[in-house]
């Protein structure tokens, strides 16, 4: 997956009239980019934000290209490390207690969790590595597979999404907190001061997100390997499922659904934070390190809850401390008591690391949604994000099971119908070369794809996931002919649907219309 040497020097990024100003700024519009006004309110606003660039750091740029020259990258185990610290967190603890909410034995569960992780990291993993050759965030790398206008439905789901990942930090969070403090700070304010230092970092922008990601994650691994030593030799290993024949399947397949949600996820934000990096960056490593960096930290975090799940029916005092709320529970299982409280204190900090790259992205991708909304400083958006998530984490704060169930499995489906366009895209119809992509008109309709393949590919995708969907509002109609509770099928068929139908529908995108 290296990019090659001829397809460093064919691409556009680098070009005689690139490289002819080896001065110019990572964080000057490319080519493509609108102008950022100078006067009036909106001028008046970049003035300042710029002038907080300069004096604080506040990131100025925007959803604009980085290109080839003037990049600073950071170290590439950054690749790795910084989904570490967004998943390595109370959320994929709590997300680990679904196996026993099913009906599932330790020894289903920990197979499902690892296999369903890694399967969604490598979806994510994958496109990954178009951001460093490409310059372009992964909203604005969709147009040239879903098409200019329907990439604009891509920003919108990632603003829902990213929103749906801060509530859920913000949640666990609080629960901690509540439990750290022994009531006296409550759940929605615990909710809310989350939500605040997490606006607080990616306000500032992605160096100050990079910087928190790449060391947090060592924290939260030392405490989830003393956590391991006080609760693992408590699992209870013995005890079997009561679910049968295709029941007991579809259930295998509902779970399944959830933990790849959770980790294709990111899919649809990762080349956001690999701009910075040499366009001919192997394609191998980023691909590896990324995959591997959610994997690895996300089994950490969703086996241990599955260990400690699977107690819920044999160990009352830490089922009775359970139904108190997630904090209450940690602070049993840890001992003596004051240790409890203070790895209480640093798991709030878990729930950070995912709000930081959640707003970030949220932020540009509304700046991606229309260019107008581009010229509004990223900063900015920030704060009408940092709003919804509060309105979501407080309205969600008594059902984090049930949010954790439903908001995985439908991030999963649309970011499958997602990928596959992209993956399809790339390998079929740009033979996978970099060079076949028109970069510089990335910010100019006329010069991308119109979207009638893409979009219709990706609707019928997640007509698919309707009738395939298991969520405890509704279940599909295909996924309720399996067993008696049915069998989550939203991916199998996002993924088949869309691949069937963008093939010949991008085949004759291309051939009648030309781009």
């Amino acid at each position: 997956m290296a990019l090659k040497a001829d397809d460093v020097e064919k691409a556009p990024q680098i070009s005689a009239s690139s490289s002819s100003s080896p001065t110019r700024s990572s964080l000057e519009p490319s080519a493509g980019s609108p102008s950022k006004p100078t006067t009036g309110i909106l001028g008046r606003l970049n003035h300042y934000e710029a002038l907080l660039d300069a004096k604080l750091g506040v990131e100025s740029a925007g959803p604009e290209r980085v290109p080839a020259t003037g990049r600073t990258p950071p170290s590439q185990w950054t690749m790795a490390f910084m989904w570490a610290s967004a998943t390595m967190n109370l959320s994929c603890f709590a997300t680990g207690f679904l196996g026993w909410e099913f009906g599932l034995s330790l020894g289903q569960s920990i197979p499902i969790i690892i296999f369903g992780t890694f399967l969604g990291a490598s979806v994510t993993g994958w496109c990954a590595t178009l951001g460093a050759p490409t310059g372009l965030r992964q909203v604005s790398i969709s147009r040239y597979s879903l098409g200019w206008w329907p990439s604009k439905v891509i920003a919108f789901l990632n603003v829902v999404e990213q929103l749906g990942w801060s509530s859920v930090g913000c949640i666990t969070g609080g629960l901690a907190l509540n439990a750290v403090s022994g009531g006296r700070v409550s759940l929605a304010l615990g909710v809310v001061i989350i939500a605040v230092v997490g606006l607080a970092v990616s306000f500032v922008g992605l160096r100050a997100v990079l910087r928190y990601e790449q060391f947090a994650w060592m924290v939260f691994f030392v405490i989830f390997m003393v956590m391991y030593g006080e609760a693992a030799p408590k699992a209870d290993a013995e005890t079997q499922s009561e679910l049968v024949g295709a029941t007991r399947s579809g259930t295998v397949l509902t779970l399944l659904g959830v933990v790849y949600g959770s980790s294709a996820s990111w899919s649809s934000i990762v080349s956001d934070y690999y701009v910075q990096y040499p366009v001919d960056t192997s394609r191998w490593k980023v691909f590896w390190l990324t995959t591997m960096g959610i994997t690895i930290p996300t089994c950490i975090g969703m086996v241990l809850g599955a260990c400690v799940g699977s107690t819920m029916g044999v160990n009352k005092d830490w089922g009775d401390a359970y139904d108190q709320g997630l904090g209450y529970l940690i602070e049993e299982i840890l001992y003596p008591r004051g240790f409890a409280k203070f790895i209480l204190v640093l798991l709030v900090l878990s729930g950070i690391g995912t709000n930081c790259i959640a707003i970030y992205s949220a932020a540009l991708s509304i700046q991606q949604f229309a260019r107008p909304l581009s010229l509004v400083p990223r900063a900015l958006w920030t704060l009408p994000v940092f709003v919804g998530i509060l309105l979501l984490g407080l309205a969600g704060r008594d059902h984090l099971l049930a949010v954790l169930e439903n908001f995985l499995s439908l991030l999963g489906y649309w970011n499958t119908a997602f990928f596959v366009i992209l993956f399809t895209e790339h390998y079929l119809f740009r033979r996978g070369e970099i060079s076949n992509y028109d970069l510089e008109g990335w910010n100019d309709p006329a010069r991308i794809p119109l979207g009638l393949a893409g979009g219709l590919a990706f609707a019928v995708g997640i007509a698919g996931c309707v009738l395939g969907m298991v969520q405890t509002w509704y279940t599909g109609v295909i996924a309720a002919l399996v067993g008696d509770s049915g069998g989550d099928l939203g991916n199998e068929l996002a993924f088949g649907f869309a691949l069937v139908v963008y093939l010949p529908a991008r085949w004759a995108e291309r051939k009648y219309i030309g781009r």
